[in-house]
């Protein structure tokens, strides 16, 4: 089974069907078929920090949806540690040409770690680095 990396904004577009990256999510998933979607905690984080201000409801729902990403079968969620901080940083730090936030470098080392290529985002950072991204218009 291909292994796909899933991006923040992946996770936000798809428990926020007003998203406007919505449709696009649920596009690019169906496309792929049957794959191992790849995670972070960290991607986890960015996601629910993204709708802590969108009232409760809202965030009722991204908490039962990061307990049910923790559970599924085919979702592996890599869990966060000091080294990947701290690789996360060392490319934050090489890349100061570029507006990358410290959960995209982990995540992007975390990419190149287990040989992935695709990635569900929107985020062109992820081609600068030379992935292929999934949620195009």
């Amino acid at each position: 089974m291909k292994n796909v990396f899933a991006d923040a904004c992946y996770w936000i577009a798809t428990v926020n069907p007003g998203d406007s990256l919505s449709v696009m999510a649920q596009n690019a998933h169906q496309k792929l078929g049957p794959v191992l979607l790849v995670t972070t905690d960290e991607a986890l984080t960015e996601f629910l920090t993204s709708l802590s201000n969108q009232g409760p409801h809202l965030r009722e729902k991204a908490v039962k949806m990061v307990r049910q990403i923790m559970r599924h079968s085919n979702i592996r969620v890599i869990a966060q540690s000091r080294g990947s901080f701290l690789a996360g940083v060392h490319l934050y730090s090489q890349r100061n040409d570029k507006a990358y936030s410290l959960p995209d470098c982990v995540a992007m080392n975390t990419i190149r770690a287990e040989g992935i290529q695709e990635v569900l985002t929107n985020d062109h950072h992820f081609e600068q680095e030379g992935f292929t991204i999934l949620m195009k218009p």
